[in-house]
């Protein structure tokens, strides 16, 4: 009980490790379904709409949610949700889960207004505390947030059937609805982390990460552009020239952060990976707009090393910084690091160059997928779950 009021007493507790729990538990049930072997899944759809649904708004929901919680009272120098708006929205994730788990068996209306709920109310909660302060720059999370949402949404409308073909647009759009939040996140917290670093380690301000204004701005707006540009149905050419220039400057902006100088902490240096295989994934799937490479496997670089990489990334640090534990990634999740970023190429290069292997290659990424997230799981248990303690002192 005393474990469970703990786990309650902070976002960053419980929705971690929801993510945690549910990136093991969907990376598994992937495997079982792509090897025939039966995986309970109560679904009268189409299996692989259920896979990215749940990576999209089920996993990277928690991990929205607890990074959102924690930062966001941080920033507006508000008070942190209590533990009865924590239970209720951790309640409301759990219960659009079970819900599109179950869905074969209950009706379609009923699970999308439950899955539904969730992001209204996290929206609601730190738009309550951003108004506080409101910053334009943090008032845009507002605006990814309703185009998660309507994503989400979209995806729902057909399961209804109510429309006949918005559930895949639903499914890109959630993907890069989370693209454009971690272009204006990664693009803040990664040279400012690794900034304060060099600044630590005693470095001439010469050599700390330089800021470009046309990369920086384009790289926003464009952006909120690209999940835009995808729900409303831009022609292909359209959007695969804003998702390539987007990765292009994503890069174009990561090589003047010192990402070399970070090789030697990983918990920092995931940060730079995230980003730069987020770079190369939009280029990919750009390219695959225009004829050049296979989509679904482009979109997978970004889902898998650009989401699941920085979302691993934050989380660790997040983490162990707010449970006062030192910032230094145990080694299992530092591999762990590395391990996703070889994943998310993998995966795209898998249906390539082995097409003859790819249900059982895909089965074993997707376990590959589920042993990072338990070995996250595992190691960051007592950040989680335990007392905060005094890094000083350990």
């Amino acid at each position: 009980m005393a474990v469970l009021k703990r786990i309650l007493s902070e976002g960053f507790r419980v929705f971690f490790l929801f993510a945690g729990l549910y990136g093991i538990f969907t990376g598994l049930v992937w495997a079982a379904w792509l090897l025939d072997i039966g995986a309970g899944l109560d679904w009268t759809g189409n299996p692989r709409q259920w896979h990215a649904h749940e990576m999209i708004f089920g996993y990277a929901g928690a991990a929205l949610g607890g990074f959102f919680l924690t930062a966001v009272p941080n920033w507006t120098n508000t008070p942190a949700a209590r533990p009865v708006f924590l239970g209720v929205a951790a309640g409301l994730w759990l219960a659009g889960r079970v819900g599109v788990w179950l869905s074969g068996g209950l009706p379609a209306e009923w699970v999308m207004v439950v899955d539904l709920a969730f992001v209204p109310v996290l929206a609601l909660k730190i738009a309550g505390q951003l108004i506080k302060r409101p910053k334009p720059q943090n008032m845009m999370f507002l605006a990814i947030l309703a185009l998660l949402w309507v994503s989400n949404l979209m995806v729902h409308l057909e399961w209804v059937g109510i429309t006949a073909d918005t559930a895949d647009i639903g499914l890109r759009g959630g993907v890069f609805a989370l693209v454009s939040m971690i272009v204006v996140l990664g693009g803040r917290i990664t040279p400012a982390f690794t900034r304060n670093a060099m600044k630590r380690a005693g470095l001439p301000e010469a050599a700390w990460p330089v800021a470009s204004k046309v990369a920086e701005r384009g790289s926003v707006v464009l952006g909120l552009l690209l999940p835009v540009s995808v729900l409303v149905r831009l022609p292909d050419i359209a959007i695969g020239l804003i998702a390539a220039v987007l990765g292009l400057a994503q890069l174009a902006r990561l090589a003047r952060w010192r990402g070399l100088w970070a090789l030697g902490q990983p918990i920092l240096f995931a940060l730079h990976l995230a980003l730069g295989v987020l770079g190369a994934g939009l280029i990919l799937w750009g390219a695959a707009l225009f004829g050049a490479g296979q989509e679904l496997a482009a979109l997978h670089v970004i889902g898998i090393g650009g989401v699941g990489g920085m979302t691993l990334a934050v989380m660790s640090r997040a983490a162990l910084g707010h449970s006062g534990r030192p910032l230094v990634a145990p080694r299992a999740v530092a591999i762990s690091y590395g391990v996703l970023a070889f994943v998310a190429f993998a995966r795209w290069a898998v249906g390539l160059l082995v097409p003859e292997s790819y249900t059982p290659l895909m089965a074993a990424l997707s376990l590959t997928w589920a042993v990072v997230f338990g070995l996250y799981t595992l190691c960051l248990w007592p950040a989680l779950t335990q007392p905060r303690v005094d890094a000083s002192s350990l």
